[in-house]
């Protein structure tokens, strides 16, 4: 007994060295996992199923279960190797120890354990456990179950053996729980569909793994497995749009670098692109998506010069015209990939520009060779694009010019305020006149601006930008928001910090607000990246009850003030607003616009993918997924404005 008291008490003298590691973890969470908020504790999750995903690529794992549970701990398990346990060489501890304890340590940096990985910077799992209060872990490994636990980071004790299994079962067993003295916001949760995106991309770049995610806080579950692998991505976002041709792919090996990309053209006018690197979602782009897009502006110009579509005095087509309805993905598997930062969202490596572009011109030059009427419809998109965008340029010059001949006249219809710093400077937009006018009387003059739009806004997913400036409504807006639009957007010219959108709480409104974020999200989505981009809550019940007056914004709310009425609910008045023109200005202000009572729902591309795909569904011409789209959330439509 005494000699394991001495063994506790020399590892606690031998392990300060490894908790000044850790403590910097703790004091600057932003250099390991990009902050303390909500998108940092998704990363925490992701930095564990990173691991098991680097045993996938390793081929030695094809499971990955992961389980929310109640308490808001999580626990990742695979089917992998196993982290080792044997004692370090050097350090004279057990494997697994280091690998959860130091920075920096792990089976990433030899090159021996692993060819390629995720978690490239070795500083993963052992972030996590610093940022945790409490973390476990369990390897089998041998025949035997080895676990360890960790309380912020530190060891509790010794690597132990808690039980036996059979000789050819290996894997790892990571159960954590995010520190609230780190991440301090009370409600900090995790969202299971940002999850959701994550597991599902890395089960499509990760053939043949399946990815198991259960919720037990509400008893959601899906499963993740993609034979096709990116093809199968590729069909997955294209699912709703018209396709030109069948699914472009390519995988090759060159210079130790694994290279995948499969394209598909569709009818569509935007662009869907995105880029991986060893798994990893590289949000920012890099090299690999840089190669994949010359090599595509390149091939289809020198196709569609030789096969007589271009002619001599032709100018080539730009970047732009090439990738319009284009939707790509482009996966790379590299050694030692150079990210722009720990949270990987930015590919740094010079070579696979060239390597990208290389393998990518070869394939896609072959498929326009044999598939001679996918390559004229291809290039027909292109030369349509060209046009418009010539088009557009010629509107947009337009319309600069003439704003600057008018100095920068404002809409007529705009009720400006009399603030002009923009950073305290509001922007409702209001459908109808009739809620125009309520808004216009009843906001604050000093930094509460109105315009009111007029019939529905032109529907910007089917439309080009040319006959998008053509548009009177989308004019007034463009001009009052002094940002500009398209490749002339400036966000410098912003005049209002707050955009917020003020729709009624029908179908028509909905209506009215989902064109509204279809075009600013295909044609001003830094504003929504810079958070500008508010939604309106109006409420839909105004409920008298003696000289007390009292708004619900949702039937729940409704129900709970009946509730509180004390057996005075049936004497209540209660009525339903149809419409924003229906309150009064007093009304108006004191619900839904007066900073110190009113409910603001801000507008964030946190997954510009789902985006992308319920606006291409919504606003697309493919009926049968719009209308499975509604059904399915038809009984959500009543709390739309919640």
């Amino acid at each position: 007994m005494a000699k394991k008291d001495t063994a506790v008490s020399s590892y606690a003298a031998k392990d300060i060295q490894v908790l000044e590691g850790l403590e910097a973890v703790r004091r600057r969470p932003g250099m390991y996992v990009g902050g303390t908020d909500v998108k940092a504790l998704h990363h925490l999750v992701y930095e564990v199923v990173d691991n098991s995903i680097d045993e996938a690529l390793a081929g030695s794992c094809d499971r990955i279960d992961v389980i929310l549970h109640k308490d808001d701990s999580v626990t990742v398990e695979d089917n992998g190797r196993g982290i080792p346990v044997d004692l370090h060489p050097e350090k004279k501890k057990p494997a697994l120890e280091i690998v959860m304890t130091v920075l920096h340590a792990g089976g990433k940096f030899g090159g021996g354990g692993y060819k390629v990985s995720g978690g490239l910077h070795g500083v993963g799992v052992s972030a996590v456990n610093a940022l945790s209060e409490w973390c476990e872990v369990e390897v089998q490994r041998d025949g035997k179950v080895h676990a360890q636990r960790y309380e912020r980071g530190a060891p509790t004790g010794p690597v132990k053996v808690i039980g036996k299994t059979s000789p050819d079962k290996t894997g790892t067993k990571t159960k954590f729980k995010f520190d609230r003295k780190i991440f301090k916001d009370e409600g900090a949760t995790y969202r299971f569909e940002t999850l959701v995106q994550r597991f599902r991309e890395m089960a499509f770049v990760t053939r043949g793994v399946t990815i198991d995610l259960l919720d037990e806080r509400d008893g959601r579950a899906m499963t993740f497995y993609f034979e096709g692998g990116i093809t199968s991505f590729v069909r997955f976002l294209n699912r709703n749009r018209e396709v030109l041709h069948p699914v472009v792919h390519v995988e090759r090996e060159i210079e130790g670098t694994g290279i995948e990309v499969a394209l598909q053209y569709t009818d569509a006018y935007a662009e869907s692109v995105y880029s991986f690197a060893n798994t990893i979602n590289t949000i920012d782009g890099g090299t690999h998506l840089t190669g994949m897009r010359a090599a595509i502006t390149r091939t289809i110009n020198d196709y569609a010069r030789k096969a007589g579509l271009l002619k001599d005095a032709d100018p080539n087509f730009s970047g732009d015209d090439t990738r319009e309805g284009m939707t790509a993905i482009v996966s790379i598997k590299h050694r030692d990939p150079q990210f722009e930062s720990q949270t990987k969202v930015k590919l740094m490596n010079a070579e696979v520009q060239t390597q990208v572009q290389q393998v990518l011109g070869d394939a896609f030059n072959v498929f326009l060779e044999e598939n001679p009427k996918a390559g004229r419809a291809i290039v027909q998109k292109c030369l349509t694009s060209a046009r418009a965008r010539d088009a557009a340029k010629k509107a947009r010059d337009l319309v600069i010019r003439k704003s600057a001949l008018e100095s920068l006249t404002l809409p007529g219809k705009l009720a400006d305020c009399s603030e002009r710093d923009p950073n305290k400077c509001e922007l409702y937009i209001v459908e109808g006149d009739s809620a125009g006018g309520s808004a216009k009387q009843g906001r604050d003059r000093h930094f509460q601006a109105i315009l009111p739009l007029r019939g529905k806004i032109l529907n910007t997913e089917r439309a080009r930008l040319d006959k998008i400036l053509g548009n009177n409504e989308v004019k007034a807006l463009i001009s009052a928001l002094g940002t500009g639009i398209g490749e002339g957007f400036d966000l410098e010219g912003l005049r209002y910090g707050r955009i917020i959108i003020m729709t009624d709480a029908d179908v028509d409104g909905s209506h009215i607000r989902t064109l509204l974020l279809t075009f600013f999200f295909r044609y001003m989505a830094e504003l929504i990246e810079a958070g500008h981009l508010f939604i309106a809550q109006p409420p839909l019940f105004r409920i008298a009850y003696k000289s007390k007056v009292q708004y619900a914004y949702n039937e729940g709310e409704r129900d709970k003030v009946l509730k509180g009425l004390d057996g005075g609910a049936d004497k209540a008045s209660i009525s339903r607003y149809k419409g924003l023109g229906e309150m009064n200005p007093q009304q108006l202000w004191e619900t839904t616009m007066d900073p110190a009572h009113r409910t603001l729902m801000q507008v964030t591309v946190e997954d510009a993918a789902v985006a992308d795909r319920t606006f291409d569904m919504l606003m697309g011409e493919a009926v049968p997924p719009r209308k499975r789209f509604i059904q399915t959330h038809a009984k959500d439509v009543r709390n739309l404005d919640i």
